[in-house]
């Protein structure tokens, strides 16, 4: 029995979109990490939940480590999201308009958001200044100041830095090959 209603079917692309090339490949490629990185934050956290609440015996570490595997996450979803052409965009004007004019959209949309991963990454490239680097010159990461005190303040400017740059470089590519005609 057919249902005359139903939807036409919507066909699922696993993987970056031809436009992102290759630096949108090696992103999806790279997102399995990050992906694992929220995996093992689960991980950490059950093991913190049994060593404190079974063994009496928390650990200094579990949860600066699982804010910053997620936070690292987090900043890597924009890259990825960008390789798969899953950002935010206003599907109602944008659905409505022939595909002349979305290849249009799609050049200026990605023009704008490569100005604006590159001013953001201007404004981290300042964050790691202050984070990474004394006032001598040398080289040292900014710390939690926790009992731990790891150095993943600092990491994560600097992974927010290189993130932002690369996306600006990515959604270049995809204007390029927007214009270019590829979709």
């Amino acid at each position: 029995m057919s249902d005359d209603h139903t939807a036409p079917a919507v066909e699922e692309t696993s993987g970056a979109i031809p436009e992102a090339g290759r630096l949108g490949r090696l992103v999806d490629r790279i997102g399995l990490v990050f992906a694992a990185g929220i995996v093992i934050s689960m991980v950490i956290l059950i093991n913190e939940v049994v060593l404190r609440y079974v063994f009496n015996a928390p650990t200094i570490w579990a949860h600066e480590t699982t804010i910053f595997l997620c936070g690292i996450a987090f900043i890597y979803g924009g890259l990825y999201c960008s390789a798969h052409d899953k950002h935010i965009r206003v599907v109602l004007i944008y659905d409505a308009v022939p595909l002349r004019i979305r290849r249009v959209f799609d050049i200026v949309i990605s023009l704008i958001c490569a100005a604006a991963s590159a001013m953001f990454a201007w404004a981290a490239w300042i964050m790691v200044q202050r984070a990474a680097f004394r006032p001598d010159g040398s080289f040292r990461l900014e710390r939690s100041g926790s009992a731990w005190d790891p150095v993943y303040p600092g990491l994560l400017k600097v992974f927010m830095l290189v993130v932002l740059a690369v996306m600006a470089v990515q959604f270049v590519i995809l204007a390029v090959n927007y214009a270019r005609g590829k979709r």
